[in-house]
């Protein structure tokens, strides 16, 4: 659904209170002021929180996304590690959540699991990078919002990336094919049959044979979901081309 429709049916809802039973919290999202050409800004919770294996390009992820938010002015970020913050009454106050390289067994409680599910099938938007596939493999419903779960990285190295479908907003102008320096991803499960697949890795260009998907993006219930399987390295999100993809998705996981 276009965003101002989305918006404006979660508004309605949210007026005869029934937004609870109607839509989940996505009903019940505070509007956002209004940005460049009378679009409302999206406002962006970036989580980086850690249970397992701590990624050195944190810092600078968190350093990118503050720096695309000020020049594009297409949306806001707030970047953090207090699980506190994914609450149903804080989630309101965004349109999209972002796993950023989170990892582990992040301890949410079963009620911050449901603010979250509910936050997204309402209306929300979900986007996650990376390691955001090496998180919470005990709770299955995390498992279908980002799409599939990190099984190993057996090529971290100079390859080229595919990109299978350059309509959609996060891979427009990217071109037929580019190469960078990741710690590329294999997946437990294929993404391919629940998801439409933006990027694939050449499986050429590492030696190897075979599918394997890189990025994709689907709905789940009003809402959408983004993944990106690259940032391993702070090379990577000071790549304008990876920069491009991030704020595709966040204009699209935000509608």
């Amino acid at each position: 659904m276009p965003r101002v429709r989305r918006r404006a049916v979660q508004g309605l809802f949210l007026v005869l209170s029934l937004a609870v039973t109607a839509c989940g919290s996505g009903g019940s999202k505070s509007p956002a002021a209004p940005g460049q050409n009378g679009a409302p800004v999206i406002r962006v919770l970036m989580l980086t929180a850690t249970a397992g294996f701590r990624h050195d390009s944190i810092a600078t992820a968190r350093q990118v996304m503050a720096s695309l938010a000020a020049s594009s002015g297409a949306f806001t970020v707030t970047a953090t590690e207090d699980l506190s913050a994914i609450s149903e009454q804080n989630l309101a106050a965004y349109d999209v959540v972002f796993f950023a390289l989170t990892s582990g067994e992040l301890p949410f409680t079963d009620l911050q699991k449901a603010s979250l599910m509910k936050f997204v099938s309402g209306g929300g938007g979900f986007m996650g990078a990376h390691s955001a596939t090496d998180t919470l493999y005990n709770w299955a419903d995390y498992g279908h919002l980002v799409g599939a779960y990190f099984k190993e990285h057996p090529w971290t190295q100079h390859a080229t990336v595919i990109v299978e479908n350059g309509s959609h907003p996060a891979t427009q102008n990217l071109g037929a094919s580019f190469s960078l320096t990741e710690e590329f991803y294999t997946f437990r499960e294929s993404p391919r049959s629940a998801a439409q697949i933006l990027l694939r890795l050449d499986a050429a260009s590492v030696g190897s044979s075979g599918d394997y998907p890189l990025a994709w993006v689907h709905g789940v219930g009003a809402g959408r979901s983004y993944y990106n399987a690259l940032g391993h390295f702070s090379s990577t999100w000071n790549d304008p081309r990876f920069q491009q993809q991030l704020v595709g998705a966040i204009r699209w996981t935000g509608e």
